[in-house]
């Protein structure tokens, strides 16, 4: 595939501002853990080949299991996820697919049962924020 555009030199302060958002998520105290997780099964249900190589090579390098990545994209018929993995999972993958659905006040209470309003907060902008990294890396063409 040939790049289409890319956003770091045709729109750099756009492109800083995501980085600084980015960093914000990190700061944020959310889990990091949680955030590899999301990330990656974000860019799977997105089709950002990029991403889910980037981020599954990130989260390897901060330990996250080899194991557990492998069983990601079947994380519901897998046992490698804590009560709180799966809930943020299905947080993320329910605001990925928002489309004709919205969010029901049922995935709302079952995600407050696990987060706080806060931790649920960062994990929402963590999400979006990968939702929008990844129509980036579509819509460029990125490689990986």
């Amino acid at each position: 595939m040939i790049p289409r555009f890319n956003i770091a030199t045709d729109t750099p302060e756009l492109y800083k501002s995501l980085l600084a958002l980015n960093a914000a998520i990190a700061k944020s105290g959310a889990d990091t853990r949680l955030i590899h997780l999301i990330k990656i099964r974000v860019s799977q249900i997105n089709g950002c080949a990029f991403c889910v190589n980037m981020h599954t090579n990130e989260a390897l390098e901060d330990g996250v299991e080899q194991s557990v990545l492998n069983m990601l994209p079947v994380w519901r018929e897998a046992k490698a996820f804590s009560p709180r993995e799966r809930t943020a999972l299905s947080w993320a993958e329910t605001l990925t697919s928002l489309a004709g659905s919205g969010v029901s006040d049922e995935d709302f209470e079952s995600a407050r049962e696990e987060f706080t309003e806060q931790e649920l907060a960062a994990l929402t902008i963590a999400v979006g924020t990968m939702n929008l990294w990844n129509r980036v890396g579509v819509g460029a063409n990125m490689t990986a």
